[in-house]
């Protein structure tokens, strides 16, 4: 049958320019295609070359990222989440995407479906969600409008993730002015599945009928991946239609029966429907099964009157799947998702040769070669022109030694206590559920990173979510290498082996050269140290065009790490003094230089100067040093020097400790600002027993990594000598309010 036009616009390419393609792109659909495409197919690939979903500016890029590694079961990219075998017959999905432009005019709901889209990639795969985290970047909490999007931002989050019923265990909460306007919200889960019984988005065997499972479809989320692909403007308001709206207890009834369709084993590909809807998953899954799928829209469940072929296919509606059964089994899966009380209904089916084609009201709408259509296939693949910033000539030569510095160094920490980067986020993740399911084993809060048991087994997953925009922007190289050094370090300070990363890459607009250049960058230093520490890139998700009025958001590429405890119960470690009398002791490398610190923006209102140093060598002899003492029984707490620097690390002990200790920071040698409250990374601060400290520093000694004794926990307050003290129960009382105040 001949393609129509009926009732439809036609093409231009005035038409196509407004659907965010280009000129350029506009002529490879006309030579490939060797006609004019309906308006149907120009919304289809309108959508699957947007940014969001073809990663068009980003793939070449990100393909030389380090993707192989011992422990990975699929490579990067060739499924909906990254998965890793983590022993005993288990594997675990993870994986960690953006919600960004929905969650700046929509907090709530962009949030929420942030959240409900991340689970689904995890249990799409087969695996069960077990556990979420979150990264989260906002204005300054001094702002209304800012203080409206974390209050919406935060209750989506805990709204959704408690009614579906899996536990946040770790995520952190970041303020800046460069995320004004243009909040960061990465939203990432993991799941486990038993090996040999993980799900592919594939489309294969001529005549295996396709379904479309759950919630049925509207209007809601139309053109969301374009939305997502564009700068956020005044005008953005009035595109609240492009963000989707969650159901979570609907996707909970979805992930329950989608693992019991698989235990049927009638079904051959199974695919989330999230971004481009539709258009996206049946496009995918047909170019990876080499074959060809036909769409009869008219079959699909809709929730809406009148709904169009271009509507239905671009609709983002939340809590549906696209299912491939084999032939003559379909009905086991049917019966299954009716018990559940949803939608499963045949639309389609594979056909023989290479093309997606979509019918609706008789007539093909659309008929496009799901190659044409796919990232890494016939999407378009850009680098884009670099420029190094020129800010970097200023804020590189900042001198240090110009500056006034404050005296009183007691009053100086208590001072970066108040900052919401430092403070307590107890406000934010009590109104999430940490505990359900039970196997929480250390949440949010007084904790480097958050862990779970895996039942059944001594093992416990340890995740972190971690990236300092600031150090980014200063040096993008080192602060890409710090993003994925620091979240390995939270996790083997809580007792665990850093396995694998998944990243969500939040940047400004790539078709401005000094933004792509920071992109390059900052990709290359992340390469550099996930080489480094062996913990390669499982996947992840980027995230462009997150730009304000004023200028791009810091560069901001999101780690969110994995590791795994061998056995929980005896070697889970947290950051709080545990005991009178343990000696307190620092491990790594000299605390120098004050260059992209918290400090320099709290006390003198600066960003500037370098990114703190790091030398991955010793980052990994630091980290295995750690690790090994940790397993060996040799240390009662560990905390990483992060944000803050030493003081604040020990400071933050104390607090979660509800113990002081006498501390005498000037054994280490060096410049007092920056002994208290330089951000130098591969430093780590440990407790042990009395009787163990020679043990501990024999240890450090065999592996060349330094280690000094500062002091013994002790006491009420923790005193600094010659320098003063900090009342321990004082600073819970400053660290603890920041938020709550600010949100009253």
């Amino acid at each position: 049958m001949s393609h129509s036009s009926t009732t439809e616009p036609t093409v231009t390419l005035e038409l196509a320019l407004d659907h965010g393609l280009t000129e350029q792109e506009y002529q490879m659909i006309l030579d490939r295609l060797g006609r004019i495409p309906t308006f149907t197919e120009l919304g289809v690939y309108s959508v699957m070359w947007s940014e969001h979903c073809s990663y068009k500016n980003s793939i070449l890029e990100l393909k030389k990222l380090p993707r192989e590694g011992e422990h990975l079961l699929v490579a990067a990219g060739e499924e909906n989440a990254g998965l890793v075998d983590i022993g005993d017959g288990w594997g675990c999905a993870f994986k960690i995407e953006s919600h960004n432009h929905p969650s700046a005019v929509e907090p709530y709901q962009g949030a929420a479906t942030g959240v409900g889209g991340i689970h689904r990639d995890i249990f799409t795969m087969g695996a069960r969600p077990v556990a979420s985290l979150n990264s989260l970047r906002f204005g300054s909490l001094d702002t209304p409008r800012v203080r409206f999007l974390l209050d919406g931002v935060v209750r989506g989050i805990g709204d959704y993730g408690n009614s579906f019923g899996v536990p946040v265990i770790a995520g952190e909460v970041c303020f800046d002015e460069s995320y004004e306007g243009n909040p960061l919200v990465n939203a990432m889960s993991i799941g486990l599945v038993k090996a040999g019984e993980t799900a592919s988005a594939i489309a294969k065997g001529i005549g295996n009928p396709v379904l479309i499972v759950g919630a049925s479809t509207g209007r809601d989320g139309i053109h969301g991946a374009t939305f997502a692909s564009e700068e956020i403007s005044e005008e953005s308001e009035a595109k609240r239609p492009s963000v989707q709206v969650g159901d979570p207890f609907t996707e909970k009834l979805l992930l329950e029966a989608s693992l019991e369709a698989l235990q049927t084993g009638a079904v051959i590909g199974m695919q989330d429907m999230g971004a481009a809807g539709i258009a996206c998953s049946s496009s995918e899954m047909t170019a990876k099964g080499g074959q060809g799928m036909r769409i009869d829209l008219d079959k699909v469940p809709a929730r809406e009157e009148g709904m169009t072929a271009y509507e239905m296919l671009l609709s983002e509606s939340q809590e549906r799947m696209l299912i491939v059964a084999e032939k003559g089994q379909e009905q086991k899966i049917i019966d299954v998702y009716e018990r559940w009380d949803l939608h499963a209904v045949v639309v389609g089916e594979v056909v023989d040769g290479d093309q997606v084609t979509y019918w609706k009201d008789g007539e093909i709408k659309a008929q496009i070669p799901a190659e044409h259509l796919v990232l890494g296939g016939g999407a378009p693949q850009y680098v884009r022109e670099t420029a190094k910033p020129s800010y970097l000539e200023q804020t590189q030569q900042f001198d240090s030694t110009t500056l006034e510095h404050p005296t009183n160094l007691v009053e100086t920490l208590e001072r970066l206590l108040q900052s919401p980067n430092i403070a307590s986020k107890r406000w934010v993740h009590e109104q999430y559920d940490t505990m359900v399911r039970t196997n929480t084993v250390q949440g949010p809060g007084a904790a480097d990173a958050g862990i779970i048991r895996i039942k059944g087994s001594k093992k416990g997953l340890v995740a972190k979510t971690d990236c300092n925009g600031r150090y980014v922007y200063l040096n993008p190289r080192r602060g890409g290498q710090i993003a994925v050094a620091e979240s390995a370090r939270n996790v083997v300070c809580s007792g665990a082996k850093p396995m694998a990363i998944t990243n969500c890459l939040n940047y400004g607009n790539p078709y401005k050269p000094e933004v792509y250049w920071t992109f390059k960058e900052s990709l290359a230093g992340m390469g550099d140290a996930c080489r480094a520490l062996n913990t390669p890139v499982t996947g992840g998700n980027v995230s462009f065009y997150n730009e304000n009025p004023e200028s791009a958001i810091f560069p901001t590429p999101i780690i969110g790490m994995l590791g795994v405890i061998e056995d929980v119960e005896k070697h889970k470690m947290s950051p709080s003094f545990k005991q009178e009398g343990d000696v307190v002791m620092y491990i790594g490398a000299p605390r120098s230089g004050i260059g992209g610190s918290e400090y320099l923006k709290v006390i003198h209102g600066l960003t500037t100067g370098d990114a703190p140093e790091l030398d991955l060598d010793v980052e990994l002899r630091v980290q295995q040093t750690v690790l090994e003492a940790i397993q060996g029984g040799m240390v009662t707490a560990a905390h990483d020097v992060s944000d803050g620097g030493l003081a604040t690390c020990l400071a933050e002990m104390a607090i979660f400790g509800k113990k002081g200790a006498q501390v005498d920071l000037s054994v280490l040698k060096g410049d007092t600002i920056e002994l208290w409250f330089s951000e130098a990374q591969s430093g780590i601060v440990v407790t042990c027993t009395a009787d163990q400290k020679e043990t501990l520093l024999t240890h450090c000694n065999a592996h060349g990594v330094p280690a000094v004794e500062l002091g013994v926990v002790g006491g009420t307050s923790l005193h600094f000598k010659d320098s003063g003290e900090l009342a321990v129960d004082h600073a819970q009382d400053v660290y603890e309010s920041v938020l709550p105040n600010a949100m009253a």
